[in-house]
Order: structure tokens, then sequence, then C-alpha cells
């Protein structure tokens, strides 16, 4: 099945059976991961990705996300040993999608989904990250940090900045390690105002909360560059490690679209 074609049908529901392998699965199939692998760092962390399926996101936003996710999904699966998770803003079945641990079975989920409806952000972020912060308040020693992979192509139709600011100040409270929770806005499309809102969530945050010392959990990242450049290997380790690694964060502003 196409599912990109344009179809009033809604997407078969996703059954779980072996995963079908990916170009990149089977580029990757027989990596050793090492010392020297410079995504290891995910090996210490849950990863979660929340993908808009809004309206919006229909056509080239939507292929530029499988495109993505084909990218992404094998680097994360294969570092977090007990599998990633996978929210969508408005799809019903998206609790479903826990502990995946093959790239295969990602593409095989994305597909089921068709984009429809609003871009409730915030709501979905918080629903994430109210649970966990409680978690993590009870049992801090033995909760692994996370880190949120959120692809979109837009500006919410919520407010986003108020459950990051809250998640920053009870982290602040708890004095929490500065990678404990990490979210990373992943752009499709090219729409200006979602860029610009976009780097308002990773630069100003500080600003809008009234607190100077409020810790930095937000990277964004575009997923082209000028001319349609395909994703670098340098853009790739920002997607996936940008908000959790200060370093990979100030150096953010060259992967940004300009135009």
């Amino acid at each position: 099945m196409n599912p990109f074609a344009s179809s009033s049908e809604a997407p078969p529901a996703y059954t779980p059976g072996p995963a079908a392998q990916t170009n990149v699965d089977a580029s990757r199939s027989n990596q050793t991961l090492t010392d020297t692998d410079p995504y290891a760092f995910l090996k210490t962390f849950d990863t979660l990705f929340l993908i808009d399926d809004s309206g919006s996101m229909a056509g080239r936003s939507w292929r530029e996300t499988a495109d993505a996710i084909k990218t992404i999904a094998p680097i994360c699966t294969e570092r977090d040993a007990d599998g990633i998770d996978i929210y969508f803003l408005n799809h019903p079945d998206s609790s479903l999608y826990k502990n995946i641990t093959t790239a295969g079975t990602v593409v095989e989920i994305f597909e089921t989904v068709r984009p429809s409806g609003a871009t409730p952000t915030g709501q979905r972020l918080n629903k994430i990250l109210r649970p966990y912060l409680q978690r993590y308040e009870r049992a801090p020693e033995t909760t692994k940090p996370i880190n949120i992979i959120v692809i979109t192509d837009g500006e919410p139709s919520d407010d986003v900045e108020s459950p990051i600011i809250q998640t920053a100040k009870k982290l602040d409270k708890l004095d929490a390690p500065a990678w404990q929770v990490g979210i990373q806005f992943f752009q499709v499309g090219k729409e200006r105002g979602a860029r610009e809102h976009l780097k308002q969530l990773d630069d100003g945050l500080k600003e809008l909360a009234g607190d100077d010392d409020l810790r930095d959990i937000v990277d964004t990242v575009p997923f082209t560059g000028e001319g349609h450049a395909p994703l670098s290997a340098e853009g790739i380790i920002k997607v996936v490690l940008g908000s959790v690694n200060r370093r990979l964060d100030r150096n953010s502003k060259e992967l940004h679209r300009r135009g």
C-alpha cells in the first residue's frame, strides 16, 4: 500500500508481525556498537517519538516525515534496550505503541496513520511529561532519562510553552541531571512561521518564563538545508541528541534554513 496516496479510506490498523526491513536497517545490521559510536549516549535514554499527524501534514510534510523516520528510527531502536515509544497528536491508538525494538516496525506503524485534525502539541506533551515527572520524583535513581523527538511541520494549535516551562522548573526544583529530559523539535516542511516559533521554543523560553536560570531542555533542527539538501550526518546527530547534549544545541544555528 502507498501510505501517501490520496484516499478517503482509513488506513489499516497496525497488527504486530515480522518487522519489515528498510534499506537503512540492512545497511546498519552488521554495525558493531562500540565506545566510538557517536550515538552511544542514547543507550542511557528512553527515546519517544511524538509525530504530528494533523491535517496540515498531508502531502510533502508526511512524505518528509516518512523519510525522517526511516533515517532516524534505526539509530534509536538499536540503542534503546527496551524499545522506543511512538505517540501521535491525534491518532487514537498511539498509546499502544510502546517498546518498539525494530525500525521496520516503526515504519509499519507510521503507515497505518493518516494525517487529520488539529495540532495539540502542548496537550500531548503534557500527557507524556506529567506522569514521567511523577515517576522521577518517586524514584529518581531508577527512572531513566527521556529523549522526546517531536516531528512537526507547523505551529501548535495550543499552548506548548507552558508544559515545557513547568517541566523545566520541576526538574530544577528536584535538582535533576541536566539531561534528564530532552525535547527535540524536528521540523519538516518549509513554513517560515513554524520555523520561527520552534526557534523561539529553543532560544526564548527563559525570557518567557522570566527565569534566566531556567534549564534548557529544548532543541530544534530542520529536515533539509538549502535547496532540499538531504539530512546530513551532523543533522542526524542533532536530531537524536540535540536536546540532551548542550554542545550540539549551541551549534544549532548552522543547521537551520535561511530564506
